[in-house]
């Protein structure tokens, strides 16, 4: 089965902002953006600089297994989402500035389409 473009695109999405954390945490200036990252996964006492490094570390293991149709690709991208989803709801409503709407609508646009192309993760290969 071929690779749906809508993995590809998000797998591209995910690899684009992986390369952008790995860049800001050389160069993150902690006064420039208010919300971290860290606050956005819910750990406002994690070093900024070191969650930049594992989500982005993690996302492009994600990544390599959801566009290369594994099984653990599709699993780890629906927890991912479905957890990323949770936080950015639970914090919509304690923060004054609101990216965790878009956040919330991502994961939700994430989780949907992975599931409608679960085929492609779980298909059976007859021929040896």
């Amino acid at each position: 089965m071929k690779r749906p473009l809508g993995v590809s695109l998000i797998s591209y999405f995910y690899i684009f902002g992986a390369i952008v954390l790995l860049f800001t945490a050389i160069f993150y200036n902690a006064e420039a953006n208010s919300i971290g990252i860290s606050e956005r996964f819910g750990l406002p006492n994690v070093p900024e600089r070191l969650m930049r490094v594992i989500v982005a570390l993690f996302s492009l293991v994600m990544v390599y297994g959801y566009i290369r149709l594994k099984k653990w690709g599709f699993w780890i991208m629906i927890t991912y989402s479905v957890i990323f989803g949770i936080i950015s709801s639970l914090l919509i409503t304690q923060q004054s500035q609101q990216p965790y709407t878009g956040n919330l609508i991502f994961s939700i646009v994430v989780v949907a389409y992975t599931i409608y192309v679960k085929k492609a993760y779980f298909k059976t290969n007859l021929q040896h």
